[in-house]
């Protein structure tokens, strides 16, 4: 008891929490990369269902196998070349047995997972909340990410994190049911709305599915005292970043971006893809204000909206 004490205590427990951010987000770069991946192969096996073709035998492929390799020799990564942050370090950010170069992507969401765990450790102290507290962070770096490369927003993931901040708020962790209940259906209603409403002035789409269960998880999450500060931020951002590129886009063919190598595909980093039709992904921004408003989101919407 006196040892799960110290471990609990305010000087260690954050601590405790970034060790684990950070091996969570080594995990996490697992799901941002291979969580689409499963979905396109689910999708290519029920359309032959479909089509009528029998069962294709396929390697296996899912969270756990097969283990990371090199894309360019085939070196499969070692546990000790697989320590979070540490291993990249010392590699120089290369292949051990080829010289590949490896994405800083990867150590960077290791030590902003590792943080921002480190963070909420801090922030809410020793509890439930801070254990549901990092649980959302993870998710909100999962599906930024998945939504950056792919413009996807896994089910998977959005709806479990709806339902599990409406179970936490019927035991009022961040807010009341209620108030849960009321940010999870204004959520989805309001970029619901707003889709429509695009799709009938203008005859597209501007958003996706994915975006509105997102933000209603937020709501279940935060309530709806706080989606009126989520909407607003990451639509600023979102449109600060469509106008620059729509900028770059009209006075250059490109961005003058150096590519980096994905180590599990062995391709550049899907960055440019954002430009290309001006295609920005809303997820992106929605993630991140999801976390300033776990963090902080409560006290600027009053400061906001008090004045």
């Amino acid at each position: 008891m006196e040892s799960l004490g110290s471990l609990t205590h305010p000087a260690v427990f954050p601590w405790l929490c970034l060790a684990v951010g950070l091996c969570v987000g080594s995990f996490l770069n697992v799901v941002i990369y291979r969580l689409p991946k499963i979905m396109e192969r689910d999708w290519e096996v029920q359309c032959a269902e479909l089509r009528g073709e029998g069962p294709h035998v396929r390697e296996k492929f899912n969270l756990a196998v097969p283990r990371s390799h090199c894309p360019s020799c085939g070196h499969k990564i070692t546990a000790l070349e697989n320590v979070p942050v540490a291993s990249y370090l010392i590699l120089r950010g290369k292949c051990s047995a080829c010289g590949t170069r490896i994405s800083p992507r990867y150590p960077l969401i290791e030590a902003f997972t590792g943080l921002a765990s480190a963070y909420a450790a801090w922030h809410f102290g020793f509890g439930l909340t801070a254990f549901a507290a990092m649980f959302f962070v993870w998710s909100m770096i999962a599906l930024a990410f998945i939504d950056f490369d792919t413009q996807m927003l896994p089910d998977d993931i959005t709806l479990p994190l709806l339902w599990a901040g409406l179970l936490l708020n019927a035991l009022g962790t961040f807010v009341d049911l209620k108030s849960a209940l009321i940010g999870a259906a204004a959520g989805y209603l309001s970029l619901w709305s707003v889709y429509w409403i695009f799709k009938i002035v203008r005859n597209k789409e501007g958003m996706g599915y994915g975006d509105f269960k997102l933000l209603a998880a937020v709501g279940a999450w935060l309530g709806w005292e706080i989606l009126p500060i989520v909407i607003i931020l990451s639509s600023a951002v979102g449109a600060v970043v469509g106008i620059s590129f729509l900028y770059v886009a009209r006075y250059r063919n490109k961005l003058p971006i150096q590519s980096e190598i994905d180590f599990e595909t062995g391709k550049a980093v899907p960055f440019e893809s954002l430009v290309g039709g001006i295609a920005i992904p809303f997820g992106v921004f929605l993630a991140p204000a999801g976390l300033f408003a776990l963090f902080i989101g409560r006290a600027a919407s009053t400061f906001v909206f008090s004045h």
